[in-house]
C-alpha cells in the first residue's frame, strides 16, 4: 500500500497561526456572567461542566464590538481600574462569547461504571459519550475547594485507599481503575459507592466525605489549584484545609460585587474620554501642568475644556476619605456612599442640564408635611438613574460580605494585571426617602432597641469570626438600630410595591444609608431585563401615595402567617442574624436585597406582642 502523504499544517494568511475556532457550549446572558456564571464559577451545559476561563486572554477574546467598555470612574478609581467593559454576548449571532474550561476533568459512564479523567474515555470528537459503551458521560458530582478561592478535583483515589495499610500515599499506583455505581436504595450519599479494580480496598461509600476535617484525616492539604487560569497558571502555595462540595452548590462560587450610582459632575458622559488619563492628571496640582498634559495625550485637542477638567479633579479630591493616610476599601467605599447620600439630598433638576445626563432627581411636587407624622422626611423622586455594578473578585465557602480582602480570588494571575473588570450597566427609577433625625435618636437610644438590636450584633459578629481566616482582620458587624430599621423598611415597602404597584420583588432593588449622619433608603427598578422598565415607580413617591404605601406596608408587616412563631423567634436566619424576619413576611429575592437577607427584623417596626412600643411605626397600628 502506498503510505499517505505527510500532513501538512494549516496556516493563516502569510502564514500565520489560525485563529482556534472554539465549539460552543450553550449560551449565558450578559448579566450572568457578572452575577451567576462569572470568571472561575461553573457552569453546566446538557451532561457537561466547564468553569468560566479567567482574564488573562481577554484583551484578545473579548472583541470591541460585543464588549464595549463602560465608564464610571467613582468606582473605577475604588476598584483602582480605568475603566470597565461588558461581557461578550452568547447568542447565535455573536463571534466569540465567555471562553470556558472542562472541569471537573473525572467524569463517570452509567453503563460501564468507570470512573476516570474525560479524556480517557477517547469520546468522539465534539461529544462527551463513552467511547465503548457510547452512552453520555456524567460529570463528578463533587469537588473539593478552600476558603483561599482554589477549587480542585475530588480525591476519589485518596478516598478509596486510605483503609489500605500504606494508606492514601501511594494512591493512584496500585493500577487499578475507579468505578462510580449508585446502589438506587437511598437518595443519601450512603448510595453512592466508589471502588478499585485493584482488588486491595473495600468498595466505600461517599457518606462523610463533606465533614468539616474529611479530607484533613487524609493528610490532604490545598496545592493551590486554579483551573479557571488554564494549565499555564502555575498552582499557588497554599496548605489550608479542604471542602468537599457539590458541583452545584451556591458555596462553589460566590461574585464580590461592588456599585455606584452615576452621580454629577461624572453622569453626563463627558469625562469618558478621559479615563485611562485620571491617575496622572492627579498628580498636577495647577492649570498649566493640567493643560500641557492635555495637549501632549490629544494631538486633535481635548474634547473637554480645561474648566471642566479642573472642576472634576477638584470633585474627585472631595470624595477623598477625610485625607487619611492609606485609607482602607471599606473607608473609600464608605465615601463614595456618603456623596451619593448628599447628592440624592440636594437632588439634580432635569431642567437644569441636556438630555445626556444620567441622573435626575426632582422633589415631589405634593406637600411633604403629610409625611410627617410617619417619622419619614425628605422624599425625593429619582427620574432617571445609571447604576455601574462590577465584578471585583469571587470567593468560595464564604459569603463575600463577611470575608476580608486577602479571601477574595482575583479573576486574572497576579502577574500580569489587567487595568479593567468586567461590569454591567443598568438605567431606571426610584425613591428615596429618609427618617426624621430626631425621631429616630430618641427611638435607637430606647434600651429595649438597643438591647433586641445587639442580640443580632452579636450573632452576626460571631458568623464573622468563623469564617474568617485571620482573626484580627475580621470586619466589624454592620447591625446598628438604624440599619436594621432602614433595611426592614426597604424590605417591606418592596414588598408593598410589588403588590400595589405591579412590579415584581425582583425586579426592585434596595440601597442602603445608614450611618451617624446617614439614615436614608433608595427603593430603585436598575435592572437589565424588561421587567425593571414598566415605569411608574417614581409615581409612589409623592407624598400622598407615599403615606398610604408605607402606612399599609406597616399593616401587612403586623401579621406574618408564621405567627406567634416568627414575631416571637429567638433567632432565625444564618447564624441567627436575624429576629422577627422571614420568607413569608419581610424576606425578598437575593438580587433585591444588598445585606443576603440578613439582619432584618420586623419587630423594629410594629413592635411585639410583650412590647408594641417597640417599633418605630407603632404608633400608626392604632390609626
Amino acid at each position: 500500500m502506498t503510505p499517505p502523504p505527510a500532513r501538512r499544517r494549516r496556516t493563516g494568511a502569510k502564514g500565520s497561526t489560525p485563529a482556534h475556532n472554539f465549539p460552543r457550549r450553550g449560551a449565558v446572558r450578559r448579566a450572568q456572567a457578572i452575577t451567576t456564571y462569572g470568571i472561575g464559577s461553573l457552569i453546566a451545559v446538557d451532561a457537561e461542566s466547564f468553569v468560566v476561563s479567567g482574564l488573562d486572554e481577554a484583551d484578545q477574546s473579548w472583541s470591541v464590538d460585543e464588549s464595549p467598555r463602560i465608564h464610571e470612574r467613582r468606582l473605577a478609581r475604588l476598584l483602582e481600574v480605568d475603566y470597565f467593559r461588558l461581557p461578550p454576548a452568547s447568542d447565535d449571532t455573536s463571534k466569540d462569547g465567555l471562553r470556558v474550561r472542562r472541569f471537573p476533568l473525572m467524569y463517570s459512564c452509567p453503563e460501564c461504571t468507570d470512573l476516570q479523567r474525560h479524556r480517557d474515555f477517547n469520546p468522539p470528537a465534539g461529544r462527551s459519550v463513552c467511547g465503548t459503551c457510547e452512552v453520555d458521560l456524567v460529570p463528578s458530582r463533587f469537588v473539593v475547594a478552600c476558603e483561599a478561592g482554589h477549587l480542585g478535583e475530588f480525591p476519589y483515589w485518596q478516598w478509596v485507599h486510605r483503609s489500605t495499610d500504606r494508606g492514601a500515599a501511594t494512591a493512584g499506583q496500585c493500577g487499578g481503575r475507579l468505578k462510580l455505581r449508585t446502589s438506587g436504595r437511598t437518595s443519601s450519599l450512603r448510595s453512592i459507592l466508589v471502588s478499585c479494580t485493584c482488588g486491595r480496598a473495600p468498595e466505600v461509600s461517599m457518606e462523610g466525605s463533606f465533614r468539616r476535617n474529611a479530607l484533613k484525616d487524609l493528610g490532604l492539604k490545598c496545592r493551590g489549584p486554579r483551573p479557571w487560569l488554564g494549565t499555564s497558571a502555575p498552582a499557588q502555595e497554599c496548605g489550608l484545609s479542604l471542602r468537599t462540595l457539590q458541583r452545584g452548590s451556591s458555596a462553589v462560587w460566590q461574585p464580590v460585587l461592588k456599585s455606584a450610582l452615576s452621580i454629577p459632575p461624572w453622569s453626563d458622559g463627558r469625562a469618558d474620554p478621559l479615563a485611562e488619563h485620571w491617575e496622572r492628571l492627579r498628580k498636577y496640582d495647577d492649570r498649566v501642568a493640567v493643560a500641557a498634559h492635555l495637549d501632549a495625550v490629544f494631538e486633535e485637542g481635548c474634547p473637554v475644556s480645561l474648566d471642566e477638567v479642573m472642576a472634576l479633579l477638584d470633585a474627585e479630591r472631595e470624595e477623598d476619605s477625610d485625607g487619611a493616610a492609606g485609607p482602607t476599601f471599606d473607608h473609600r467605599y464608605r465615601a463614595l456612599r456618603n456623596k451619593e447620600y448628599e447628592r440624592l439630598r440636594s437632588g439634580n433638576d432635569e431642567s437644569e442640564h441636556s438630555y445626556k445626563e444620567q441622573f435626575v432627581c426632582e422633589t415631589p411636587l405634593g406637600d411633604e408635611n403629610v409625611l410627617g407624622p410617619l417619622g419619614v422626611t425628605g422624599p425625593m423622586l429619582v427620574k432617571k438613574l445609571r447604576e455601574v455594578r462590577a465584578l471585583k473578585a469571587f470567593t468560595r465557602l464564604a459569603d463575600p460580605d463577611s470575608t476580608t480582602e486577602s479571601k477574595e480570588m482575583p479573576l486574572w494571575d497576579s502577574n500580569s494585571p489587567l487595568r479593567w473588570l468586567p461590569a454591567m450597566e443598568v438605567r431606571g427609577e426610584g425613591v428615596f426617602l429618609r427618617l426624621d433625625e430626631d425621631r429616630l435618636g430618641t427611638w435607637e437610644k430606647a434600651a429595649t432597641v438597643a438591647a433586641r438590636v445587639e442580640r443580632m450584633r452579636t450573632a452576626h459578629q460571631r458568623v464573622l469570626e468563623q469564617r474568617a481566616g485571620d482573626p484580627s482582620r475580621v470586619v466589624p458587624s454592620p447591625a446598628t438600630p438604624r440599619m436594621v430599621l432602614l433595611h426592614t423598611l426597604a424590605h417591606v415597602l418592596i414588598n408593598e410595591w410589588s403588590l400595589d404597584a405591579g412590579y415584581p420583588a425582583a425586579s426592585l432593588r434596595e440601597r442602603l444609608y445608614a450611618a451617624d449622619d446617614m439614615a436614608g433608603v433608595l427603593v430603585y427598578t436598575a435592572t437589565s431585563d424588561s421587567a425593571g422598565s414598566l415605569g411608574g415607580l417614581v409615581a409612589q413617591g409623592e407624598p400622598e401615595r407615599l403615606d398610604h404605601a408605607i402606612r399599609s406596608a406597616v399593616h401587612r408587616a403586623e401579621w406574618c402567617s408564621s405567627d406567634p412563631l416568627c414575631v416571637e423567634s429567638e433567632a432565625s436566619g444564618t447564624g441567627g442574624t436575624n429576629l422577627a424576619a422571614c420568607h413569608a413576611c419581610v424576606m425578598l429575592p437575593e438580587t433585591s436585597c444588598e445585606q443576603n437577607n440578613i439582619l432584618l427584623d420586623r419587630a423594629l417596626l410594629v413592635g411585639t406582642p410583650d412590647d408594641p412600643g417597640l417599633g418605630f411605626f407603632a404608633h400608626l397600628l392604632n390609626q
